[in-house]
């Protein structure tokens, strides 16, 4: 099944940061992957840094329960040095975001949906994140576009100046 996840770096060499988790990526799942965006350079989202982004967007075909891809995804970023593993959040309940070596987000299992306390998918704020939606638009199929409307048609509709 297609499997698509968010790859985003600020810190250190960030192409190689990225090259070298789709290394690990495909050693981890035993497969090359299949699908590969293109780069985009952004601002953090959702805190302040001089340090821009690099994002893209994969795709591998995996038939992997999601909770290990999931695993192995937080075994990658150990792996290169990311030191916050669980989403941290202040006293009043709002998100902590931090600069990153690497960080990489499941954004897509297929065309199943997953509610958990340690799993969403599809992530649920992607549909809200240009650095996402930008490159998955690249490399999505036309079937997860129908699978999903409710995120493609919200990313598809025309952007009021």
């Amino acid at each position: 099944m297609e499997v698509y996840f968010s790859l985003g770096t600020n810190l250190g060499d960030r192409e190689d940061n990225i090259r070298r988790a789709l290394e690990l990526m495909d050693e981890a799942f035993g497969v090359h992957y299949d699908a590969l965006s293109g780069m985009v350079e952004t601002e953090p989202w959702g805190f302040e840094s001089e340090d821009l982004f690099l994002n893209c967007v994969v795709r591998y075909m995996l038939d992997e329960p999601c909770r290990k891809i999931l695993s192995e995804c937080k075994k990658i970023e150990m792996l290169m040095g990311r030191s916050v593993h669980c989403p941290e959040f202040d006293e009043t309940g709002t998100r902590i975001y931090r600069s990153r070596i690497i960080d990489i987000d499941i954004l897509f299992h297929g065309e199943h949906r997953i509610d958990t306390d340690v799993l969403k998918v599809p992530h649920p704020l992607m549909k809200h994140r240009e650095f996402v939606m930008v490159p998955l638009g690249e490399i999505v199929s036309e079937g997860m576009r129908k699978a999903f409307p409710d995120i493609f048609e919200a990313a598809d509709e025309p952007k009021s100046d």
